[in-house]
């Protein structure tokens, strides 16, 4: 009887213990405030000018300083840099996912205003002399290395708006450098504004999933209106059984916008000119000092290597897909064609995924539905982590900028019992007019450490294009938006997860060409097959994705891997390309037109049977962030590999593994060197063998 009582004391212990540690996060998240998002275009402008304003006093006070200290330049440099984050975040954020055009239209106003007045201010040799004299006095050893860190970055960051320069010299580049920013906000602006379709009858369109038909609208003609969001135009390359729709849509869709083909003309003729007048070779040259590559000829010789490696392999694929073709014409009583054309690859690449390897995209999207694998993401993310992802019940109709748009608080050591806010991550789900078109992460308000030492937390938005649910199903995810879903969340995890002393260094705020690095390694979760299985559930009946279809799935992973990794290597070298012009008769001579279309025959061996294209008015990436930088989507990649493969490749939700990586990679953000912080982590110096591996087999 007594060990009976004994038993029963210690079962109620524990449910008492652990029941009364449980976290009430419904309650917690209710303490958390966070910001409103009724702005006015008017406000918009008008924030944007006192940013602006506010930056030219603290320059002004700074010029005026005799003998500076740590106290009375970078602390208030600091903090104005800090404080500001959220405000030019959200003020310039507004132009990417508004439905308003006027808020749109004030956002990038705006934008315009801060980035004019901040080259002003950077080009001011008087406050730069007054942050030599501070980098020069300054006794090393007295310092932190973050704020060292900082002060190396300020420096660096004058003496490249050409403070080491002459004044005329320095005039005409600060001058460009206003030129250039306007011309690549406009470049962004009608991108996101672009209104463009193709339209078919419904015969042409034959193939479509008929639930992608029934969202298209229909015109007055009958026809109906595809446009160029992802959910409308990719199910069309990937499923339209006439070759000529498939044909017009591509080359509809790869000469859109095509008003920007000017703009970035003038754009690189700006770079080149900023760079010579800077005393670089080359805008690559200028670009790469910062970079972890450092020089245009490694990122060449990288490019150009794996290049030669993957001839052969993506010569074989697209032997197997014109064989493949052949066989579907003539089962069709269609006439031959020798070629796999551009406007082929997806559809032929998507029927022998079906045929050969069984790999049904529309029967696996059934086990994919948006909200439930979002959840599951997160899931997974919560324990190798150690975090908690929280949804914001409010009813409060300002706490979003859509109605589409999901809110959550972050938290971290939950283990512990004791969580820590970590900050606020934004979810918009779904295309809309006005829209930013793809899939990104916009960090929006930059953590760091608050003068009484608290932590001012970060504020991060994915912004993504997945289908609108309709009345008969919700949003289903085929397996690559599903690798989309999860790669855009891991950059919005490197914002919440870090700490940083300076918003300067927060989160992603690290070498560009090692910034995909976190997102890519994550995306090896959605091809280990517990993980997949974890994922999904059936729109309907809630059951998980069958062994059969996940084996199927995996072993495609590598199919017409050699023709994919062609694709990015063009846009690679058609960004260096025009990047390392080193001759004014050159760039007198420039035709993005000739070297986009010589070029993507050349490198991606899909011919367009003469119809050449202005793709290149649309690659917004070129245009702003990634410009002799595009090559590191592949260069991060070595990264990404190396550290999957060496920490999580045998057990993927390995914990203390995760916990690792958090703090190693994604905690300090750009604060520390991150070729030492990939030392620490794997104990070693990285390679490419895991990088290679996963490429060549």
């Amino acid at each position: 009887m007594y060990h009976i009582v004994i038993l029963i004391l210690s079962i109620s212990l524990y449910y008492y213990y652990n029941m009364s540690t449980e976290i009430d996060f419904d309650q917690l998240i209710k303490n958390q405030s966070y910001p409103s998002w009724k702005t006015t275009p008017e406000e918009v402008v008008e924030i944007s000018r006192k940013l602006a304003d506010s930056e030219t006093k603290l320059f002004d006070q700074i010029a005026n300083i005799t003998e500076p200290t740590l106290n009375n330049v970078l602390k208030p440099f600091a903090i104005k840099a800090n404080n500001d984050g959220f405000p030019e975040g959200q003020a310039t954020f507004y132009q990417h996912v508004s439905t308003n055009k006027e808020l749109r239209d004030a956002s990038t106003q705006g934008e315009e205003i801060i980035e004019k007045n901040s080259i002003e201010q950077w080009s001011r040799e008087d406050v730069y002399k007054i942050f030599d004299k501070l980098y020069k006095s300054i006794d090393v050893d007295s310092i932190d290395g973050e704020s060292k860190r900082y002060l190396d970055k300020i420096i660096t960051a004058f003496k490249r708006n050409g403070l080491a320069l002459d004044k005329e010299p320095r005039e005409k580049v600060k001058k460009l450098q206003v030129e250039l920013n306007n011309l690549q906000v406009q470049f962004s602006k009608n991108l996101n504004e672009d209104k463009g379709y193709v339209a078919f009858t419904i015969e042409e369109l034959d193939g479509v999933p008929q639930d992608v038909i029934d969202s298209y609208e229909k015109l007055d003609d009958g026809k109906l209106k595809v446009i160029f969001n992802y959910p409308d135009i990719i199910p069309l390359f990937k499923h339209a059984n006439n070759s000529n729709t498939r044909k017009v849509a591509n080359l509809a869709y790869s000469n859109r916008v095509s008003e920007n083909d000017p703009i970035l003309t003038e754009i690189i003729k700006i770079r080149f000119k900023i760079a010579k007048l800077l005393g670089y070779e080359t805008y690559s040259d200028y670009v790469l000092e910062e970079r972890m590559a450092k020089t245009k000829y490694n990122v060449l010789n990288f490019l150009n290597d794996l290049r030669e490696k993957l001839k052969p392999v993506a010569s074989k694929e697209l032997a197997t897909l014109k064989e493949f073709k052949a066989e579907d014409l003539k089962s069709r009583g269609l006439e031959p064609e020798d070629e796999l054309y551009s406007w082929d690859y997806n559809y032929y690449n998507e029927k022998l995924l079906e045929r050969k390897y069984q790999v049904d995209n529309i029967k696996i999207a059934e086990y994919f539905p948006l909200e439930s694998t979002l959840d599951k993401i997160m899931n997974i993310y919560e324990t190798i982590f150690d975090i908690k992802f929280v949804k914001n019940k409010t009813s409060d109709p300002n706490a979003v900028w859509h109605e589409d748009v999901h809110q959550f608080a972050i938290y971290q050591d939950i283990k512990s019992g004791k969580p820590e806010f970590l900050g606020w991550l934004y979810i918009d789900l779904h295309p809309r007019e006005g829209k930013y078109g793809h899939a990104a992460n916009f960090g929006l308000g930059p953590g760091f450490e608050e003068e009484n030492g608290d932590r001012h937390t970060p504020i991060t938005s994915l912004v993504c294009n997945f289908t609108k649910p309709t009345k008969e199903k919700p949003s289903l995810l085929q397996h690559s938006e599903v690798v989309t879903l999860l790669h855009e969340l891991g950059h919005g995890l490197h914002s919440l997860v870090s700490k940083t002393k300076y918003a300067r260094f927060h989160g992603t705020r690290v070498e560009r060409d090692f910034v995909e690095t976190p997102s890519q390694m994550l995306e090896n979760w959605c091809w280990k097959k517990d993980q997949i299985k974890q994922l999904s559930s059936h729109y309907k009946t809630g059951e998980q994705i069958s062994d059969d279809l996940i084996d199927s799935l995996i072993r495609s992973k590598k199919v017409n891997v050699g023709l994919f990794t062609l694709r990015q290597l063009f846009f690679g070298l058609f960004d260096m390309k025009l990047h390392t012009i080193d001759k004014e008769s050159e760039l007198e001579k420039l035709s993005l037109f000739e070297i986009w279309n010589q070029l993507r025959e050349d490198v991606t061996l899909l011919p367009s049977d003469n119809n050449p294209t202005k793709g290149y008015s649309s690659f917004g990436h070129i245009a702003g962030g990634y410009e002799s930088g595009y090559y590191g989507y592949l260069y991060s990649l070595v990264y990404a590999a190396d550290i999957f493969h060496t920490l999580f490749e045998k057990n993927p939700m390995n914990v203390e593994n995760g916990i690792r990586y958090r703090d190693i990679i994604l905690k300090p953000g750009g604060s520390k060197d991150i070729m030492n912080n990939l030392e620490e982590l794997l104990g070693r110096k990285p390679n490419s063998d895991a990088f290679l591996q996963e490429i060549f087999g």
